[in-house]
Formats: C-alpha cells, structure tokens, sequence
C-alpha cells in the first residue's frame, strides 16, 4: 500500500473495534500512517461475497492493512508484542481492562516499547465512578450537557448519531492526543497512556457555549439561546417545496444584507435584531416568507453571498454540491462513496482515498516481515491466526 502525508512516518496498531478508535485509525491512515488493523479472525459462515461488501461499506476501516489474531491464544500475544515492539502508537477502544486480561496492556507493551504511545478511548475514561459501565454516545453526551443543548424551546433532545460524542469527542480526541504524546515521545524518548473519554472530549466541544453562560450570555433553556435555534437569524427554515435552508447571519453587515435580499431593510421590527423578546414572532415572520419559495429558488437569491445562507442538503445531496466537488470534499471507492481525508496540506501530499481490506489480507505478510519462516507462518495460521 502506498503511504503519502504528513504522518507517513509513523507505524500504528490498531486493535479492531467499535465507534471512535476505528474513527481515529481512520484519520491516522488518512494522513499517511501505516496502520496495522489486528481483526478478529472471520468465520467461515461470514465469509463470501456478503462479508466483503459490508467491509467495503465500513469507510472507517479504510487504508489499513489487516491481520486476524485470536488473541485467546498464547502465540497471538507474541505476535501482537512483535508489532507493538516496532510500533509508534497503538490505539484501543475496549472497556477498561480488556487489554490487561488479554496480557496486553499498557505496562506489558511500553515494557518492550518504551517509547510507544499507548492510545484508549473509551466512553466514560478509564477512572471514575461510571468507567465499568456500559453506554453508547447518547449517554455519553447526556452527561456533558452536549444533549441537552440539541434540544428545541419546550422539546426534547434530539440524538446526533455519534457525530458529538463518538467521532467529535472521541475520535478526533484519541486522534489529536496519540499524535501530542507521539511528539513528546520523539523528543524524550518517553512514552505514554493517552486516556481519551468521549465524555471529555464532548464537554470540551461546549467550551464557548459554556463560556457563554458563565458570563450571562447562555441560559440554560435550550432553545431560546443565539446559536440553538432560538435567534430568528440562526435558524433552518422549510421551504415551498418541504426542502429546508439554514441562515445565519449575526453581525450586523451580514444581518443587513440578508434583510436587504429579502426587502425587509425598513421593517423596524427586523430592526431590533438582539431583542430576544421579538424574536418568537420575527421568526414566525420568516417562516412564512421561506414558505413562499423552494429552496433552489432562494439559492439564486442569497447563495455565495454574505448573506450567511446554506441549502439544507441531504447526505445523498451533499456529494453533488459545486462546493464540494470543486474541493473534492467526497469521493467514490469501490462503488462506495465516503468523505475524502481532511484537512488539506500545502507540502505533503494524501491519497483521495485508500480502499477499505478484507480481513486478514496481510496476516501472511505480516508474518513473513516479522521474520517467521515458513513453517512457522503455517504454524501460526493454525493457532495464533485460527479461525473461530
């Protein structure tokens, strides 16, 4: 597999799972990294045609190269020391002490590699009086706040499926935090545990709202605030043909411009913008007015200005936007289409995309680069390697 990007100088092990580790060994693969997937092995039932569409389907699980070790046997420790000796970083994603049962954790690998950065994410952390139990990312960002700040004036919360918690708390946490320690590391020579929790990471995704109610500027009924849904000018609105826009228009200049396309410059009620009072009716006021028009006919009117104006997009919708072509923001891979990488470097060159491995694929590679002859390798496959 050809390697491009900032970070194709370093080696990653990835432990096969869930959620916002594989979402970080995404990013990693991404930028360059050499990430090496430890699969589970596959059973025969699970094989075929069937099994290798859904792995094409797994975008998360793109650029990697894929062994399958059943970590229950004693040779696959061995073989998984082997790697992690070599290793920069390694990233995890089970329940506190999975790895420790599996005599992989963070004391045993940083023993034979100490300047290894040992990455786990995991929901709650892996201290705290909640660090055994089990959740998924609603619950996770229930606890922060992070929820509760999705919430329209007198409704319930709406669930963002894993974008706060998952991937924005979790993954992109693990992801900047393996590569802080992994700095750390080639200046010291010293390794570390990262302990990343999507818990944490959310909470640190309401820095500025959480600034903002410090100061009065936020209150606590969401809804109602600058920024929720509760502003008439930060808001989505239905268009004639059941499509939706979004506006956002602020600061001033950019409020009075939109006032200017919708030739309400001289309403004296728009006027009074900040009058949280006004805005329940001025919002029912614009309403009506997107209602008049579909929402291709109010691109024409206010796209690309500074109007702070965006189409509503579906997913399948968003591929197709000039925007996004013209910054190749998506692309096609095996007949899947998924975000391209990101962000985009000025030096160093990233492939668009790296296709998405069959399980297992370079388990005989590996091995063979880990210096087992051949009938070790043959060996392994029945043991460390075996199939469930």
């Amino acid at each position: 597999m050809v390697r491009t990007g900032p970070l194709s100088h370093l080696t990653v092990i990835e432990f096969a799972g869930l959620g916002p580790a594989p979402f970080a060994g995404m990013m990693l693969a991404d930028q360059g990294a050499r990430v090496i997937r430890i699969d589970r092995p596959v059973k025969p039932s699970k094989g075929g045609m069937a099994a290798l569409t859904a792995r094409d389907a797994d975008v998360l699980a793109r650029g990697r190269e894929s062994i399958a070790l059943n970590l229950k046997a004693p040779e696959a420790k061995g073989i998984a020391l082997k790697l992690i000796e070599k290793a920069d970083i390694l990233i995890e994603g089970f329940r506190p002490g999975v790895m420790e049962s599996l005599g992989l954790g963070p004391d045993i690998c940083l023993e034979c590699n100490p300047a290894l950065v040992y990455g786990r994410v995991t929901g709650w952390g892996q201290t705290g009086p909640l660090s055994q139990a089990a959740g998924h990312d609603i619950n996770y960002i229930s606890l922060t706040g992070a929820l509760h700040s999705t919430a329209r004036a007198h409704g319930q919360p709406t669930p963002t499926p894993g974008l706060i918690g998952d991937f924005g708390g979790g993954g992109m946490l693990l992801f900047s935090g393996v590569l802080a320690a992994a700095l750390h590391a080639k200046q010291t020579g010293e390794g570390q545990v990262v302990d990343a929790a999507i818990t944490d990471g959310s909470a640190l995704l309401t820095a500025l709202i959480q600034g903002w109610r410090s100061s009065g500027l936020w209150n606590d009924e969401a809804g109602t605030n600058n920024g929720d849904g509760g502003a008439h000018f930060y808001d989505s609105y239905k268009c004639l043909d059941d499509k939706y826009i979004s506006i956002g228009p602020m600061e001033p200049q950019f409020y009075a411009l939109f006032l200017e396309k919708l030739n309400l410059s001289n309403d004296s009620e728009f006027q009074q913008q900040w009058n949280q009072k006004k805005w329940p009716q001025l919002k029912q006021r614009l309403t009506e007015i997107f209602l008049s028009k579909s929402r291709d006919e109010w691109c024409e009117i206010f796209e690309g200005t500074d109007a702070c104006f965006s189409p509503v997009l579906s997913l399948s919708e968003a591929p197709n936007h000039p925007h996004n072509q013209a910054r190749g923001t998506y692309a096609v891979v095996n007949d899947i289409l998924q975000p391209s990488p990101a962000p985009k470097f000025s030096k160093t060159k990233i492939l668009q995309c790296n296709p998405v491995n069959s399980v297992a694929v370079d388990t005989l590679d590996i091995l063979n680069e880990l210096g087992y002859s051949t009938e070790e390798r043959e060996q392994l496959l029945k043991t460390a390697a075996q199939q469930l």
